[in-house]
């Protein structure tokens, strides 16, 4: 078979769909990323083969604003997310979309919650879509936004938009809105914690008495060095070890004496799973990626939200008690510090993490899915 994602081309986009693209691999399939320039260097070492297509971020960004007058980098409204997701990206690459994915002929095309290039060039093409979702469903308005819009882009091909013929799902129910029922063509995914490709999972390292460990790390999109380090001057009055992501930045850039205090330590850009084998708490912004991968290995959380879907995930993580919340904009570095002091000295929040990692696990793993799907289409 051949198998087609097409996903915006973002990290947070991207990783989550590449467990199930190595499953399909393993079974001897072809798969191939379609996107944006950007997105070929996300799956480098990937055996996956890149198509691009379409444009990337800043442009999708400048089309919006020349379209709306908004600029996505100062914010954010429902109705300017939409604009993005389900406009100006589908305008700007759907054309060169759909003579990628005819050329390689795909059997099946799998895309993320957010691209509506891939489904709409199912359409065209009469290729059978599954959506992976990542994180809770999208709030009501947001799918209203952005069904409203891209209705248009297949009405004007003489199409009729309609929901993907699978929905693959990595959410563990405790995390999922309230309310929320599973459609028809639900099938659920374990998550996983990102890792290098050929890496074995690595086994998580049960660090005994000593001294706790805490990661702290926002992404590929949210690390400013101005924004991290006087949290890091907090959590360094504790008697924990704290482990940071650089991102695009080095340790000289944080202001934080670290000939000064013992157990602190930088890392640069690291698969999620090998950083999460050995810590205690994460601290985390809140991206959908990081979240699901922690509560994978049974980890609580203290989230600072700084923008996208952050603020939702939050919510969510501290609904369910597996981890302390901030609203945006109202965390404060002591009372972040304060909140890794609580979620350490808290039973409670590893027990929750622990029985939602449960929930994950019961889920099917990618091979399971790939297998099904597999066998559903060659019906």
């Amino acid at each position: 078979m051949r198998i087609l994602l097409s996903a915006t081309p973002i990290h947070g986009h991207i990783l989550p769909l590449i467990p199930l693209a190595r499953a399909f691999r393993l079974r001897g399939d072809s798969v191939a990323l379609m996107g944006a320039e950007s997105a070929a260097s996300i799956i480098a070492g990937e055996d996956i083969e890149f198509l691009r297509a379409g444009a990337g971020v800043e442009v999708s960004v400048a089309e919006v604003l020349r379209t709306t007058g908004h600029d996505l980098f100062k914010g954010v409204t429902l109705e300017t997310e939409a604009e993005f997701f389900a406009g100006a990206r589908v305008d700007l690459t759907i054309e060169e979309a759909v003579a990628a994915a005819r050329a390689w002929e795909p059997d099946l095309i799998v895309s993320e919650h957010l691209d509506f290039v891939g489904p709409l060039t199912g359409a065209i093409l009469g290729v059978p879509v599954a959506n992976l979702a990542y994180g809770p469903v999208l709030a009501a308005q947001s799918i209203e936004e952005t069904t409203a819009r891209v209705s248009k882009r297949y009405e004007s091909r003489g199409l009729q938009y309609e929901a993907a013929r699978w929905y693959l799902d990595t959410c563990p129910p405790a995390l999922q809105r309230p309310g929320w029922v599973a459609p028809e063509n639900w099938i659920g995914i374990q998550p996983q914690a990102h890792r290098a490709a050929g890496q074995v999972p690595p086994a998580r390292v049960e660090r005994g008495e000593g001294r706790p460990r805490v990661l702290v790390t926002a992404g590929t999109s949210y690390a400013a060095p101005e924004v991290v380090s006087p949290l890091l001057r907090e959590l360094l009055k504790q008697d924990i070890d704290v482990r940071v992501t650089l991102n695009r930045a080095s340790a000289e850039d944080f202001d934080v004496d670290v000939a000064a205090v013992g157990g602190l330590e930088f890392v640069g850009f690291t698969p999620l799973a090998e950083l999460l084998r050995d810590v205690d708490v994460v601290v985390t912004h809140g991206g959908a990626g990081t979240v699901l991968g922690a509560l994978a290995e049974g980890l609580p959380m203290v989230v600072v939200p700084q923008g996208a879907d952050q603020p939702v995930q939050a919510e969510r993580v501290g609904a369910a008690g597996a981890g302390i919340a901030f609203p945006m904009g109202e965390a404060p570095p002591q009372k972040v510090a304060d909140a890794v002091r609580t979620v350490l000295a808290e039973p409670s929040y590893r027990t929750v993490a622990e029985k939602i990692a449960t929930e994950i696990a019961d889920y099917n793993t990618p091979a399971e899915v790939a297998e099904r799907l597999a066998s559903a289409i060659s019906r």
